[in-house]
Order: structure tokens, then sequence, then C-alpha cells
């Protein structure tokens, strides 16, 4: 794959450790991992605590059905049908079969693990509605940015916003029936990314994918900010 930074008018990507496919990431968060403070009653009844994720990437990455398949919680979603009043804004070029957009955000839930609840906000993916990702940011722990290789390019914005603002994030490459597959590395090459980024392998449509990727997420954010990770 050659590299998309290949154009002098991309925008200047910082640098990110490659995985295998998420579903062969060992959970040891939900499964194998116990916490001694399980048993305090403070922590029954509701998670104690609340974390921001994001979702992010370009039109058609995947990010909606993303928070739809890991949500624990109805999705709350914003979709509206494209319009032709949209074709000149819109790019379809390879997700021709799209026919709804987010124009605001998506939202789900999921409690990781006992004492830990992730609450999902999807991005819009066009142009035009960037103005919203300032607010949804504000508190983020970190972001998955969903990469379509049909359309690799369009992850800059992403991880540019996320490098800008010092949010940590992980590019996870929905592979989608039919799109040519590339490794970890070659994704990684492409997108000129820093090896401490993971790149991961995914299907968002799998519930057990989406789950891998929040909890790479939230490792590699802890790793980041030198802190334990969060309700540990």
């Amino acid at each position: 794959m050659d590299s998309v930074r290949s154009d002098p008018h991309a925008p200047a990507v910082a640098p990110a450790p490659a995985h295998d496919r998420v579903g062969e990431r060992t959970d040891r968060w939900t499964d194998e991992r116990t916490d001694e403070r399980s048993g305090d009653p403070r922590w029954r009844g509701g998670p104690a605590v609340a974390v921001k994720i994001l979702v992010a990437g370009g039109f058609g990455a995947g990010k909606t059905t993303l928070v739809g398949s890991v949500s624990e919680i109805r999705p709350l979603r914003t979709e509206e049908e494209l319009s032709e009043l949209g074709r000149p804004v819109d790019d379809t070029a390879g997700v021709e079969a799209k026919r709804t957009t987010t124009v605001a955000m998506d939202f789900g839930r999921i409690d990781l693990r006992p004492g830990l609840a992730l609450y999902l906000f999807g991005t819009p993916g066009q142009d035009r509605f960037w103005f919203v990702w300032d607010e949804l940011a504000r508190g983020a722990l970190g972001a998955v940015v969903l990469a379509d290789t049909r359309r690799l390019a369009d992850c800059f914005p992403s991880v540019d916003f996320f490098e800008q603002r010092g949010i940590p994030f992980l590019v996870a490459v929905n592979c989608f029936e039919g799109s040519e597959l590339f490794s970890p590395e070659e994704v990684r090459d492409a997108l000129d990314l820093d090896p401490d980024i993971p790149v991961l392998l995914c299907d968002a449509r799998r519930r057990e994918d989406g789950k891998e990727l929040l909890v790479a997420l939230v490792e590699h954010a802890a790793a980041r900010r030198g802190t334990r990770r969060p309700g540990v």
C-alpha cells in the first residue's frame, strides 16, 4: 500500500504498535482480571467510573454500526437520508450504497467491567458537521478512528484532530466485504503513524470486535497518561 502522505496537500499527521485482529486479543479486563474491590458494596448497583469515548472516522467508515453493535442500551442515532442537495458536497465514491448520514452524533453505552462504564459518542463524518467535534471531544478519554481502506485518506482529519488536542486514539481498520485487505503495518505506513498508536483490524458489525477495540483504547489511553486504568 502506497503512503497517502504522498499528497503534498495532505494534512501533516504526527506519528502508534500494531496488533493482530482484535478478535484474537485476550480480554484481560472482563474475564481474567479480578479486583479486590469487586466485593465492595460501593461498587454495586451501578458504575463507579464513567468514561467518555469518541468514535470517529470518515464518511461511511462504520461509526454508527460500531456504536450500535457494542452498545448495551438502545443507541441514540441522528441519521438523515442523503439528499440530492447534498450530492455536490458528499463524496460517496466507494460507499455508493450508503443512504443515510449522521448529522449530530450517535450515542451508546457499555459497562466494560464492573465499576467502569463507557459512554460512546459517534461523530458525524462530513466536513460540514465538523463544528460539532469540539463539543463532543470535551472530557473524552480517547477515540477510536475507524478507517476504510477504500477511502483511507478520509482518516487524516480525525487523526489530525486528536493529535492536535492530545487525545489518545487508535486506528481500527473496518474490514468491509469485498475490499482489499492490508496488514496493520501496511496501514500504519500509509497513514504515517507513530509506532505507539495501536492499529487494529476489525469488523464493526461484531460486538466482540467492538469490545476488544474499547479495551485496547482504554489501555492505550492509560499508558499514554501514565495512570492506572480507570476503575482499577
